[in-house]
């Protein structure tokens, strides 16, 4: 592999930013939907939204493998059938925490394979998410989080590598936005103790903090490694 190829290959890494804002738009609309119709009547959003943050994921690698492709629908596909047979809508929680699964399996590959001790962290962060998402509609502070939507992409500016890719940049600013505006934009439901934008804030926070964790793992597979001059 040359120089060229090296930093080609390193430059198609997941759009994780752009995974989380459909992850909290979806959130959003699909609790919102869920207090009007049965789970069943939102199963089709759910695969769209599944199928949407894997796009994001996935789609700027140019390559999955069936494995990752199995490990990542797999466990959407057996919780949603929980939700529709009535034993909870953990197919929603879930989401919550695809984003970072997708990145952690878009690294899974011969020579960085998954340890336990990831898939480990990556649970009690979950839980942890779900916990903070559960007591945000008691005490909406980690609501917060949906307004740092818009300033990240400000913020990554201060890096040559961001600033380098200006389309991208202005992309994420405006899905940022765009996911501020839609979350106010949701009617909350009559009787509903907590608003679409508070339940789309708690998904913003809990999803960048565990995309967070995903993206700052070593990756093995991107490490470059001089051998008799060329780049490997």
């Amino acid at each position: 592999m040359t120089l060229g190829d090296a930093k080609a290959t390193r430059g198609r890494r997941p759009w994780t930013f752009a995974g989380v804002c459909v992850m909290v738009v979806s959130m959003a609309l699909l609790l919102f939907g869920l207090a009007q119709v049965p789970p069943v009547q939102l199963l089709p959003g759910y695969v769209v939204a599944y199928l949407l943050i894997g796009a994001c994921i996935f789609g700027p690698t140019g390559k999955v493998s069936l494995r990752q492709a199995g490990a990542f629908l797999l466990p959407g596909v057996l919780l949603a059938v929980l939700a529709l047979l009535n034993l909870g809508f953990w197919a929603g929680g879930w989401l919550l925490g695809l984003p970072a699964w997708g990145l952690l399996l878009s690294q899974w590959i011969p020579e960085n394979p998954l340890r336990i001790s990831q898939l480990l962290e990556f649970l009690g962060l979950l839980v942890l998410g779900l916990v903070i998402f559960t007591f945000n509609a008691i005490y909406p502070i980690p609501s917060l989080g949906l307004f740092l939507l818009p300033v990240i992409p400000l913020v990554r500016l201060a890096y040559p590598e961001y600033r380098a890719r200006p389309l991208r940049a202005a992309m994420e600013l405006v899905l940022g936005l765009a996911t501020l505006v839609v979350a106010f934009a949701i009617p909350a439901p009559e009787g509903s103790w907590s608003s679409p934008w508070t339940l789309a804030g708690g998904g913003a926070t809990v999803g960048l903090m565990i995309a967070y964790w995903a993206r700052r793992l070593p990756d093995r597979s991107r490490r470059l490694q001089l051998n008799e001059g060329a780049i490997l």
